[in-house]
């Protein structure tokens, strides 16, 4: 398995988590929500909002594209900073671990 693809079902893998943590959400966030400039979009949306709406999104278009995926990223750290208090979300902080290493080898 390439690393684009092993990265391809991590993706799948941490929409499926957001499902059935009841993180995934029904309605986009606002265009201007969307358009932060702040990592993470900290300042306009909340941790799996950025995940659905920005990360899954861009990361799925890069391999479908075969475009360069970038490197030198962690999301993991965010996500366990900002879910610290939620051991519910342990399993989506997991999935956002296995992502950052296979970016790594990517």
């Amino acid at each position: 398995m390439t690393q684009s693809a092993q990265l391809f079902l991590l993706l799948d893998e941490l929409q499926q988590e957001l499902h059935k943590k009841q993180l995934w959400q029904a309605e986009r966030p606002s265009q201007s929500a969307l358009n932060s400039t702040q990592p993470f979009a900290v300042d306009t949306l909340n941790p799996e909002q950025w995940l659905q709406w920005i990360f899954i999104p861009k990361i799925r278009t890069l391999i479908e594209q075969n475009a360069n995926l970038p490197t030198g990223f962690s999301i993991a750290p965010y996500f366990q900073q900002a879910w610290q208090g939620q051991p519910d979300y342990r399993s989506v902080v997991m999935i956002t671990q296995k992502i950052d290493e296979a970016v790594k080898s990517c």
